[in-house]
C-alpha cells in the first residue's frame, strides 16, 4: 500500500474533493467559456449586426443532405468536448502527451453523452487524465503508449457512462424545468439561491446548467441567482473597492470574495437574499426564459453572457414563430432582473447589516 501512495505521488494522481470537485470543475466552467460561450457570442453578434465574416460559412462538413456547415461561432461551439476535457486535464497537471490526447477523448464524451454531454466529459476526462499520467514516461515508448492508453481509456468510458450520465442529467434538468413551470414561485428561489451560491463558490455554475440543461423558467430563475451575487458583491462592496472591483464582480465574477466568505460568512447574506426576491420575480412576473445555450443560465453578468443568451432565446423564439417579438416588458425583465434589483436590493440589506455591526468597514476588501 504504501508502495501505491509513493507511486501516485510520484506521478501527482491526486484524488480530492480540491483536486477534483474544484479545481476541475473549476476548468470545466473555462473550457466551457472558451468554446460554447464564445462561440455563442460571435453567432449572436454576426446575426445582430449583419456581419459577414460571422455569419458566413468557413466549413463544411459530409456531404449532400447529411452536410453541416460552420461559422466561426459554430465551430467554437462544436469543439466544447475538446475544451473541456483538455482544460480538466491543464487543471490536474497532465503531461503533455496525456493533455494532447484528451482532444479525441473530450469530443467523443460529448457527443456520446447528448444533451448531458459537457457532464459526460468532466467525469471521463479526469478517469482518462488519471490513467494516462500512470503511464506517462514509463516506457521507452511513451511516445505511443502514453496516447494510446489515453484515449483508449477515454474512449471506453466514454461508450460506457456517457450515455447514462447524459440520460440522467437530462432527466433531471427535465424535472428542474416542469417543477418551475408547476411551482414557479418556490422553484424560482429554490434555483436562483442554489445556482447563485454555485456561482461564488469555487465550483462552475454554468457547468451545472450546461450539465442539466437548464433553459427556460428555471434558466431564467438560475440566471436571476447568478446577477443577484455578481452585481450585489460589486455594488455593496464599491466603497472598499471602487471602480476596479465593481467590474471585477460585476463583469467578472463573484467568486473573488471567497476568501471574505470564510473570514466572515455574513457578507454573504444581502446578494443570496436578494436573489431569493428576483427568483420568483423572474419566473412569475416578468415570465424570464432563458431559451439560448443553457450554459448561459449560470454565467450571469460574466460578460454579459447571460443578458445575451435570454436575447439569443428570444430572436430564436421568433424565428421559429412561438414569440411575436420583443416586448417593453421584456427589456423591463431582463434589466430590472439582472441589473438594478441586484443593486438596490444587496445595497439595502447590506447597509443593515452594517449597521447591525455583522458586517465590518474592511470585510468586503478585495486584493485586486
Amino acid at each position: 500500500m504504501e508502495k501505491i501512495k509513493k507511486f501516485l505521488g510520484r506521478k501527482d494522481v491526486v484524488p480530492s474533493m480540491q483536486r477534483y470537485g474544484i479545481d476541475a470543475l473549476g476548468a470545466m466552467a473555462q473550457g466551457l467559456f472558451c468554446t460554447l460561450l464564445v462561440g455563442t457570442i460571435l453567432n449572436t453578434i454576426g446575426q445582430q449586426f449583419a456581419i459577414g465574416f460571422l455569419n458566413r460559412i468557413i466549413v463544411t462538413i459530409g456531404t449532400g443532405e447529411g452536410a453541416v456547415g460552420y461559422t466561426i461561432g459554430g465551430l467554437a461551439s462544436a469543439m466544447v468536448g475538446p475544451g473541456i476535457a483538455v482544460a480538466i486535464g491543464f487543471a490536474l497537471h497532465c503531461p503533455s502527451m496525456v493533455l494532447f490526447s484528451l482532444i479525441p477523448v473530450g469530443f467523443a464524451a460529448n457527443a456520446m453523452g447528448g444533451a448531458g454531454g459537457p457532464l459526460a466529459v468532466y467525469f471521463v476526462a479526469i478517469g482518462a487524465a488519471e490513467c494516462g499520467k500512470l503511464v506517462s514516461k514509463e516506457t521507452k515508448v511513451d511516445i505511443l503508449v502514453t496516447p494510446i492508453v489515453t484515449v483508449l481509456v477515454g474512449v471506453g468510458l466514454a461508450s460506457m457512462i456517457a450515455a447514462p450520465i447524459g440520460a440522467a442529467a437530462s432527466a433531471v434538468g427535465d424535472f428542474v424545468k416542469w417543477a418551475t413551470v408547476l411551482q414557479p414561485f418556490w422553484m424560482g428561489i429554490v434555483v436562483s439561491v442554489v445556482i447563485g451560491i454555485a456561482l461564488t463558490l469555487p465550483i462552475s455554475s454554468a457547468a451545472i446548467c450546461a450539465a442539466l440543461g437548464l433553459t427556460g423558467l428555471a434558466g431564467g430563475a438560475a440566471v436571476a441567482g447568478c446577477c443577484a451575487q455578481m452585481v450585489g458583491f460589486a455594488v455593496m462592496s464599491f466603497r472598499e473597492n471602487r471602480w476596479g472591483g465593481l467590474v471585477a464582480q460585476g463583469v467578472g465574477t463573484s467568486m473573488l470574495q471567497m476568501p471574505n466568505i470564510v473570514k466572515n460568512p455574513r457578507i454573504w447574506i444581502p446578494p443570496t437574499l436578494a436573489s431569493a426576491i428576483t427568483g420568483p420575480l423572474a419566473t412569475c412576473l416578468f415570465r424570464l426564459e432563458m431559451n439560448g445555450a443553457a450554459v448561459s443560465s449560470g454565467m450571469g453578468t460574466c460578460g454579459f453572457v447571460g443578458q445575451i443568451g435570454v436575447y439569443t432565446g428570444w430572436v430564436s423564439d421568433m424565428a421559429a414563430g412561438v414569440k411575436d417579438g420583443i416586448t417593453a416588458m421584456d427589456w423591463a425583465g431582463l434589466v430590472l432582473i439582472c441589473f438594478v434589483l441586484p443593486a438596490v436590493l444587496s445595497w439595502i440589506f447590506c447597509q443593515v447589516l452594517r449597521k447591525w455591526g455583522w458586517i465590518g468597514e474592511q470585510d468586503l476588501k478585495l486584493e485586486l
